[in-house]
């Protein structure tokens, strides 16, 4: 007994100080006297901080988590609010749905992931209900009630506020939707999806059940084409043909999978290539795919859907489960910090491109509760103009022009892409548009011909989407600039502000449309076994952690398809479906798990499936 106690207190002194004991282990063979060189460095580093600026941070989701993440400047003491204490990796819900995945295995406390940072953090586990702009508070109510019953209320101070929250789903004010459907945002409602499952094979189970009733209890309805409910009728066709027809022989062919659309195709946001094989192998698997049906209602046992292609007809459908997954909302203490600030009738936070909310200095937004409102070319036409106009001719040359153009393409990314989709060498071919075929060193343009010029350039402007990999992306780019803060104030290393003197603190967050090289270098991975695996999720990984600068690379996205099959979508229009791709999958799952830990387990639950088939039991 006592041989156990000492390791197990070894154990525990390795992982509370896994950092430091490396440490002494090197210093020790190094020198005697590196570990006391350390310790007082350390020591004076830390106490001359003195003037800590208060950063509060809402949610750990994607945005917040990669935030907390990534940033280390000692200059600033966070207090971070949330009603769940955990970050969950919410791309593998569906397989929890269907036990091919505990719900422990994707889930980090948020604890483990900044108890180790020199930054000193304190977690409160509680909601926000109202944002106070004006006096900087934000008020708060505890997820945990007291003995009375009550949940208390709290305010927090903050000298920076990260609005980090992520959404609600979006029910569209349909009838019935709050009380009769699942939802599939949270790690809850996953478990919860799972249990419903079960039961309703349960019950189709019991004697007394008609043959009727049988059929409608076991008719899983799933609203919304997008890639969640896409993943998760695979997901559940998967579980029921190889796991649960097993256990329940007697009911296996009353089993009906029906996905409902209201536009004509599912996976609308995927190309065509993608959209067509996922529509054909769920007509080949028996899933029947509903397009062009809009739900209406939603009662206790029937879903009534308007039939878009055939004149709006209202139609009926029996359900035994029902889950709902057709986009997000905004959550209601963000809709009041937005009527606050002078922004209704939005969908989500506007911000700048340096992610800071519109008509605010201190607080930023980020992940799905936000959207950058990118800055139009045409809005800023005539500062452009005149900045570049350096000897205030009133006409502008291809060398005027060409001195400022690496910091309008920085500022308007829109510019950058209309050249390039137009095959557009250098900025002469653009600017010779409206002078026709002239000799490039001859060109001048007045400003009515650099309109004529530019005109066309915004229609080039792009839209981050509402992702996880967005929202972590952002959430790096974010620490980054408060790393630096100090530093870029007394150096700036942003674009010219054509508004104004000087240039911008920071470049903007930006979206870059390139194809990555590691990603193709993966895409052409043939061989892939046990080996390959690793390789392959360090190749994805690398390609993954390459969103350090201020630009959002689009790393492509997956959708799988159930039957071992996926597709995948990647930088530059390669497309990949098949079993390889599910190989992909597993890879880039595996390797951007958010610890050690939650890698492992994730990776002991997809073997144990293998080798076992899913868990089927109610728990």
């Amino acid at each position: 007994m006592r041989s156990f106690t000492f390791f197990e207190r070894v154990s525990r002194a390795f992982r509370d100080h896994e950092s430091q004991l490396k440490l002494v282990l090197l210093c020790t063979t190094v020198s005697g006297g590196g570990l006391l060189a350390y310790g007082e460095a350390v020591g004076a580093s830390e106490a001359a901080v003195t003037d800590k600026k208060k950063v509060v941070v809402l949610g750990t989701g994607w945005a917040g988590t990669s935030f907390l993440k990534n940033l280390n400047n000692p200059r600033y003491e966070v207090h971070v609010v949330s009603p769940r204490n955990y970050f969950a990796f919410t791309p593998l819900l569906p397989s929890v749905t269907c036990g091919t995945v505990e719900a422990r295995s994707i889930v980090e406390p948020v604890r483990n992931i900044f108890r180790k940072k020199k930054v000193d953090v304190e977690y409160s586990e509680a909601g926000c209900v109202k944002i106070d702009a004006a006096n900087r508070k934000v008020y708060c109510r505890s997820n945990i009630s007291n003995n009375l019953n009550v949940k208390e209320e709290f305010v927090v101070d903050y000298d920076y506020l990260i609005i980090a929250v992520g959404a609600n789903v979006n029910t569209f004010n349909t009838p019935g939707v709050v009380e009769n459907c699942h939802f599939l945002k949270e790690v809850e409602d996953a478990q919860k999806i799972r249990r419903t499952v079960i039961d309703c094979f349960e019950r189709a189970s019991l004697p007394s059940v008609s043959e009727e009733e049988k059929k409608r209890i076991l008719h899983f309805a799933i609203v919304g084409g997008g890639p969640t409910g896409v993943e998760f009728a695979a997901a559940l066709h998967d579980f029921v043909i190889e796991d649960l027809v097993r256990l329940y022989p007697g009911i296996k062919d009353l089993v009906k999978i029906t996905l409902l659309e209201a536009g004509d195709h599912i996976l609308s946001m995927f190309d065509k290539r993608i959209t067509t094989f996922a529509e054909d192998k769920f007509r080949r698997d028996g899933i029947d795919v509903k397009t062009g049906s809009m739900v209406v209602k939603v009662s206790e046992k029937e879903i009534s859907t308007k039939e878009l292609k055939n004149g709006g007809e209202i139609t009926t459908i029996p359900y035994g489960m029902a889950v709902w997954s057709t986009g997000i909302g905004t959550r209601p203490f963000i809709k009041d910090f937005m009527a606050q600030i002078g922004q209704t009738n939005r969908r989500a936070i506007a911000t700048d491109e340096w992610l800071r909310v519109e008509a605010t200095n201190n607080v930023y937004a980020l992940g799905d509760c936000a959207t950058i409102n990118q800055r139009k070319v045409m809005e800023d036409i005539a500062a452009i103009f005149k900045k570049a106009d350096k000897d205030n001719s009133g006409t502008l040359t291809v060398k005027e022009f060409q001195e400022v153009l690496d910091d309008i393409c920085e500022r308007y990314p829109q510019v950058e892409l209309y050249l390039k989709n137009n095959q557009m060498n250098d900025i002469a071919d653009l600017l010779k548009e409206p002078k026709g075929d002239v000799k490039k060193e001859s060109i001048e343009l007045n400003i009515e011909e650099l309109k004529t010029a530019l005109s066309k350039v915004d229609s080039q402007m792009k839209f981050l989407p509402a992702t996880a990999q967005v929202a972590s992306q952002q959430g790096t780019y974010l620490a980054k600039c408060f790393n630096r803060m100090e530093e870029c104030e007394k150096n700036p290393e942003g674009p010219i502000r054509f508004r104004g003197e000087g240039r911008h603190r920071f470049k903007p967050f930006r979206y870059q449309d390139h194809f990555n090289l590691l990603a193709l270098c993966f895409y052409h991975s043939l061989y892939v076994d046990m080996q390959g695996f690793s390789l392959v999720g360090q190749c994805f990984t690398h390609c993954y952690m390459i969103d350090c600068s201020s630009r959002y690379k689009h790393l492509g996205q997956f959708a799988p398809l159930g039957g071992e099959q996926t597709a995948a979508q990647l930088p530059g229009d390669w497309i990949s479906i098949g079993r390889s791709s599910q190989w992909m999958w597993y890879s880039v799952y595996a390797s951007k798990q958010v610890s050690g830990r939650t890698r492992a387990l994730v990776v002991s639950d997809w073997i144990r499936r293998f080798i076992f088939g899913r868990d089927s039991s109610q728990i």
